[in-house]
């Protein structure tokens, strides 16, 4: 499964008073590993920053004025995210934004261009509901370090939300192992797998009261993750 985690910086709170994107920062995941292809890129929004959004990001007119305008790096940006599942903090917030870019170019929306977009926000906010689900307060929960964090910056922000999303979706895919993994740490412990003689195991199916706890559990997964749980992609689970 491919995945992006994105974030972006923006002059101001509101597309539809004008406000622009000045920075988007995306980072690629397969199979839930980083595969060190970002999408990094500030933007020349030709105007200033509300001096509240700049006290955020510290990204001032001067630096932004000699960088890419957005219809200069639209196509490489949708061909990054084209036919991947985009995980976005507070979604809405970003997707208005980008989405006002692209119709100023008759691009469409950012659904358009991507398999789905997952709001890492509300995922939380149903994991942890009445706690603080903000970016730093996840990180806190989840030990994750952003003592490097002074301003905020889409590339490092994506990168932390991506260590939260693993953290946050870890417990679903425990019990799907990796036989790559397992094998290279095999050889390297000196261990070997033997096979075994499971003709004689005595196979006791579910009934059908424990078929359906275990359908309501696994509905609790989807819903936890916004989407279908890791259990439901494994054969046994299509059988």
């Amino acid at each position: 499964m491919r995945q992006i985690i994105l974030d972006t910086e923006t002059t101001g709170l509101e597309p539809s008073q004008g406000h622009r994107i000045i920075e988007i920062g995306a980072v690629e995941m397969v199979n839930r590993r980083f595969t060190r292809n970002d999408f990094h890129q500030y933007l020349n929004p030709d105007r200033d920053s509300d001096p509240g959004a700049l006290a955020v990001h510290g990204l001032t007119t001067e630096f932004l004025s000699d960088k890419p305008r957005f219809e200069d790096v639209v196509d490489d940006f949708i061909t990054f995210v084209s036919d991947a599942e985009l995980i976005i903090h507070n979604a809405d917030f970003d997707t208005r934004f980008i989405d006002a870019e692209l119709a100023r170019l008759g691009r469409g929306k950012l659904v358009d261009h991507c398999l789905r977009i997952t709001d890492s926000l509300k995922v939380a906010r149903e994991m942890h509901p009445g706690k603080r689900n903000s970016l730093d307060a996840l990180c806190d929960r989840y030990e994750i370090s952003n003592a490097h964090r002074t301003l905020h910056g889409a590339l490092l922000d994506s990168q932390l939300l991506g260590e939260v999303w693993l953290a946050m979706t870890r417990g679903q895919n425990s019990l799907v192992i990796d036989i790559d993994d397992a094998g290279a740490d095999a050889g390297a412990a000196g261990l070997r797998v033997g096979s075994l003689d499971l003709s004689s195991l005595r196979v006791l199916p579910a009934n059908a009261e424990e078929l359906a706890a275990h359908e309501a559990y696994l509905a609790e997964l989807d819903k936890a993750v916004g989407g279908e749980c890791a259990w439901r992609s494994l054969p046994s689970a299509q059988a």
